[in-house]
């Protein structure tokens, strides 16, 4: 890619790739060129496709709405072997009211500092709040960081640092006020 010049077929692929993930900001910069994407975020009763147009602003990343949360495990068995679906259904409801999921927008590398002699940002126990970088994912050189998007405290980290993310996987448990 020349100076002055960008690559349209690299330039689409970053668009469709920008337009169907969950990331709403994104600058890069590469051989004095410089490329920044933002969109709006979705309201939580609109679905994901409807996103606002694309303009021009500076890099945040901002989370998506809250995923349905994991259950706390299994649940008890009834008396003839298989598991109570009464108890199981509490179980669940219990815990979707108690923890949000914090999940990765995008897929990279899971970071919990923001260099390897830095602090971690936050540990188990923490109280954390709107706005708050929890860690940085690293996607094709990039560091992203990924911001808290409710107020509480963590109650679990589910990926260890330097290990690879998937698409919407959970990084987080927050323990919601």
């Amino acid at each position: 890619m020349a100076s002055s010049m960008i690559d349209i077929n690299y330039l689409k692929q970053l668009l469709e790739i920008f337009d169907s993930s969950t990331v709403h900001d994104l600058r890069i910069e590469q051989e004095g060129v410089e490329i920044r994407l933002s969109k709006s975020a979705p309201r939580r009763e609109e679905p994901a496709q409807q996103m606002q147009p694309m303009h021009y602003a500076p890099l945040a990343m901002h989370q998506p709405a809250a995923a349905p949360a994991l259950s706390g495990g299994a649940a008890p068995a009834a008396s003839d072997g298989t598991t109570a679906p009464a108890q199981e259904a509490a179980a669940e409801s219990q815990t979707e009211k108690k923890y949000h999921e914090i999940r990765s927008p995008i897929v990279g590398t899971f970071y919990r500092s923001p260099s390897p002699d830095a602090p971690m940002y936050v540990e188990v126990g923490k109280a954390v709040s709107p706005g708050m970088v929890l860690c940085i994912i690293e996607a094709m050189k990039l560091m992203n960081e990924i911001e808290c998007d409710v107020y509480g405290k963590i109650a679990r980290i589910m990926v260890e640092n330097a290990q690879p993310v998937e698409y919407n996987q959970v990084l987080f448990l927050v323990e919601q006020e």
